[in-house]
């Protein structure tokens, strides 16, 4: 009989029941780690991407500039012109693919022709490597930003919107919205010449109440439709669903306090429209919103509202409070008879539905001024008779 094998012994001891792996404690400094690891490459890779856009424009710039000059340099400057990118752009795509069709050609050809001496807002720095010394652009704008720029006609106009779109950060959309909307011409539209040329050379500078007013404010997208029905209620909810776009419109230095803030004087209680702060002036902007024309009691109410803030709401380090009566149509003459000739926080400006465009803003500055003229007239005393 063959033999069985020997069993094992069984032992009586029980085997160690094994232990869960114990957290390792680099765990958290390891996930604290990758945070800040992911933090350098994000902020490395913006970089990349500014960089990358900064010398593509200034490339854009300088082969801008070649073109021009060629085609200066030609006899029958039209055609010659046409048929230079035509063939260009077929060499330039054999070598370095389809970014460079004509069409391409055509917008930088135009971006060095609104931008012959380079930028507004940066220095020229030298080239690298090479002979050529191209004009340093903003790295805050990118180059369908300088696109859009290029189609400005003004020159004036032009460097004040590359001056705001890169102190602002304002993204294309809104570069695009606020040259819809003639941001330039609004804020000019009362200026000396002297401010004017302020403008394009130093953009919006915000240091007195009046810096802030644009006339008219252009709310078109509220989206409003003009019908009798409409309520004050309806452009202040309007305003709030929009309130973004809304404090793109009013400008620098904006931030929302609240609607319908109460104010109560003796037991009587009243409510201001919308309230901002402004960090720039250091003081608080009551808006009141009025449909139809501007009235004296419109400026006596603001002026109440103005006077309560200032003696209840405002620090002594901080400035007067400004209140802006906002109406759909405004009476110049009424505002000047209606307010102290030092009058400087009490200020009134229309505002549109739509985008207006430089025509009429043009035929409006002159329908105000006839009629601000002639209620003044009316208003002077008359001449003794002989």
């Amino acid at each position: 009989m063959a033999k069985q094998p020997k069993k094992k012994p069984v032992s009586s001891a029980k085997k160690p029941t094994p232990r869960p792996a114990a957290s390792s404690p680099a765990l958290a400094p390891t996930d604290a780690l990758y945070t800040r690891i992911a933090e350098i490459l994000e902020q490395a890779r913006g970089q990349v991407a500014r960089t990358v856009n900064t010398t593509m424009v200034n490339a854009y710039w300088l082969i801008g500039r070649e073109i021009v000059e060629v085609e200066q340099a030609g006899a029958t400057r039209a055609s010659y012109g046409a048929e230079l990118l035509q063939r260009l752009s077929q060499q330039l795509r054999a070598r370095f693919g389809d970014g460079f069709g004509v069409r391409t050609l055509e917008l930088i050809r135009r971006f060095y022709l609104a931008f012959p001496t380079g930028s507004k807002i940066s220095k020229s720095l030298p080239s690298e490597s090479g002979p050529f010394k191209p004009i340093t652009f903003s790295p805050a704008l990118s180059w369908t930003h300088y696109i859009i720029l290029s189609r400005v006609p003004s020159e004036q106009a032009r460097a004040f919107y590359e001056i705001e779109a890169a102190r602002e950060r304002w993204s294309v959309r809104q570069l695009e919205r606020q040259i819809a909307a003639l941001l330039y011409e609004r804020l000019a539209r009362n200026r000396t010449p002297d401010k004017v040329r302020a403008l394009a050379l130093d953009g919006q500078e915000v240091s007195t109440p009046g810096d802030v007013i644009k006339d008219p404010f252009v709310l078109e997208f509220l989206d409003l439709r003009a019908h009798p029905a409409l309520h004050e209620r309806d452009v202040e909810q309007a305003i709030i669903d929009r309130l973004e776009t809304f404090l793109l419109e009013l400008g620098k230095g904006f931030s929302f306090v609240g609607r319908q803030v109460r104010l109560t004087v003796d037991g009587d209680h009243f409510y201001v429209d919308l309230v901002f702060y402004n960090r720039l002036l250091r003081c608080f902007v009551l808006i009141d919103l009025k449909l139809g024309k501007l009235t004296h009691q419109d400026l006596g109410q603001m002026m109440m509202y103005v006077n309560y803030y200032d003696r209840t709401q405002r620090a002594p380090d901080e400035a007067k409070t400004v209140g802006i009566v906002l109406c759909s149509e405004k009476n110049d003459a009424m505002v000047k008879i209606t307010l102290p000739e030092d009058n400087d926080q009490i200020l009134a400006a229309t505002y549109k539905r739509y985008l207006p465009t430089e025509a009429e803003l043009a035929a409006e500055l002159t329908r105000e001024r006839e009629e601000a003229e002639r209620l003044l007239r009316l208003a002077a005393p008359a001449p003794p008779s002989t």
